[in-house]
């Protein structure tokens, strides 16, 4: 078992080594063969499609296994190397340690919003962008939006979404009101802001928008820091189970075929593609790592 970290306490060695292994995942291909994946089967509500990465309860299993098959191959390059985990309700800033640039390099300039620092700006000739919704092939970014400013989640965010009891509810999709699973990824639509506007955005997705760049769109793996979101989000789920043991992950049995979401949704014991392993193997993470 290994241990993920927090990215504030990685020592430069540590940082140095993850870039490099990322950098080679790039050069290999395999890299992108991952963003392609996200891509895949990033499937919407209105998509008459099984929906297992988003808008659904698989939502938390299925990135741990797409992280823990992202963090093999990041191992086969370094044995040592391991996803750290962004705590965004403490570095919540563009000025983060993790935006520096012999890290994961800053935010885009302005206009083309491309990032022209670290490791990953597309001028250093190693990160060029291959798999895509957009024109463009550089990484870019637009940290906290400032033409429309977007704050990142709080940790009364956090601790308002691992209240809830029970993991989720019908109707299993991005118009769930409660829950865990949608409280943290983040499409409820509850709330006001302090200027009194609906937040559309929370959490998970709120992350996402706060990046913006190609964190915006279905190949979100395009930017590393897509890893260390999701790995602070599989965390977040880890403290849920703590603090609710005897709650389970919902739907428990497959829904029946006159459901609307029958067929569409995956059951705790129904395979999740691409793997074919399913939830009730992925509940407990700590066969594979543990969190520091």
């Amino acid at each position: 078992m290994y241990t993920r970290k927090n990215q504030r306490n990685l020592t430069r060695t540590e940082k140095r080594r993850l870039v490099d292994a990322l950098l080679a995942l790039k050069r290999s291909g395999r890299y992108d063969e991952f963003v392609r994946m996200h891509g895949d089967f990033y499937v919407t509500d209105a998509e008459e499609a099984p929906r297992a990465a988003h808008m659904t309860p698989s939502f938390f299993p299925w990135h741990r296994a797409f992280l823990l098959d992202f963090e093999r191959a990041l191992q086969k390059v370094d044995a040592d190397v391991t996803i750290p985990y962004w705590d965004w309700t403490v570095d919540n800033s563009p000025a983060s340690s993790l935006w520096a640039d012999d890290f994961l390099g800053g935010t885009g300039r302005v206009g083309d919003r491309q990032v022209m620092t670290g490791p990953f700006a597309y001028g250093n000739g190693n990160w060029p962008i291959n798999s895509r919704v957009t024109d463009g092939r550089y990484l870019t970014r637009n940290l906290g939006r400032p033409s429309d400013p977007v704050t990142l989640p709080t940790k009364q965010d956090v601790a308002d979404a691992l209240k809830e009891s029970v993991y989720d509810e019908a109707p299993w999709d991005s118009t769930v009101s409660s829950g865990f699973r949608n409280r943290i990824e983040g499409w409820s639509t509850d709330g006001m802001d302090g200027m009194d506007a609906p937040v559309r955005w929370r959490n998970h997705n709120r992350v996402h928008r706060w990046v913006g760049g190609l964190m915006l769109g279905a190949t979100s793996p395009n930017d590393p820091v897509f890893w260390l979101h999701h790995s602070f989000i599989d965390l977040l789920w880890h403290r849920w189970q703590k603090a609710h043991p005897d709650a389970e992950y919902l739907p428990r049995t497959p829904l029946p075929a006159s459901d609307p979401q029958g067929g569409r949704v995956f059951a705790r014991d129904e395979p999740l593609p691409p793997w074919g392993t399913t939830t009730a193997d992925l509940l407990d993470h700590t066969r594979w790592y543990r969190y520091a």
